[in-house]
């Protein structure tokens, strides 16, 4: 499929800031318990559903990737911004990387036993989710998970000039509500097994969500949510 033009704005940002976005960011072993907790549940299914490798899909720096690593996970992390790679594969050569998009992920069809998506699907235009929802389907295996958490809000959109030590980018952030982002996954064929919102709080001005969901066994079969 042809490049959506969104994703040249969000690989020029982030090759642009990956430097101070690496030094900003904290590791997994640094975040509140919530999240490691979240992250450790995802680590868990995936393990016990025993259907593949991950894909941690807007990988960044590599930190994320680097802790499923930790917990027993194989994955490979999968980033647009060329530098954001350059810099996880200095960080921990030991892991796969590679440069790729969400709207076409660097796996083949049911590869996935489960994909991470961790703050990197809200520079994805709402009209476009479908395309990137309907690769998660089409890379997992069926019985994989996603985990996928970002900032939600009440369909506002984003535009900052500067990020991370003021540096200069031209992405967009496009905050959806909870419910829209949970039907747009079931409408791609995922059941929503579980999702959290959590409000606003000290060093955050904007409300973040969680969603696990699980890829059927049976494409198509009905199945009744629940919490991984």
């Amino acid at each position: 499929m042809t490049e959506p033009s969104y994703l040249a704005a969000v690989r020029e940002s982030y090759d642009t800031v990956a430097a101070d976005y690496a030094a900003f960011v904290k590791a997994p072993a640094e975040l509140d318990p919530l999240s490691r907790g979240m992250l450790g549940s995802f680590a868990e299914v995936v393990r016990t559903a025993g259907r593949g490798p991950v894909a941690d899909l807007g990988c960044g720096p590599g930190k994320v990737t680097a802790y499923l690593a930790g917990l027993g996970l194989s994955v490979l992390g999968v980033d647009l911004s060329p530098k954001m790679i350059e810099l996880a594969r200095h960080a921990y050569p030991g892991l796969d990387f590679a440069v790729g998009s969400m709207t076409a992920p660097p796996v083949e069809d049911g590869e996935l036993g489960g994909i991470l998506a961790y703050y990197s699907v809200h520079h994805t235009p709402a009209e476009l989710l479908p395309v990137v929802f309907a690769q998660f389907t089409r890379a997992l295996a069926p019985g994989g998970h996603l985990m996928m958490a970002g900032h939600v809000g009440d369909g506002e959109i984003l535009r900052p000039t500067q990020a991370y030590g003021g540096n200069p980018v031209s992405y967009a952030s496009h905050l959806l509500p909870p419910d829209r982002i949970a039907t747009l996954l079931g409408e791609a064929g995922l059941v929503v097994t579980a999702r959290l919102l959590e409000e606003p709080g000290e060093g955050s001005r904007r409300a973040a969500g969680t969603f696990f969901a699980r890829k059927p066994e049976t494409p198509g079969a009905p199945e009744a949510p629940e919490t991984p």
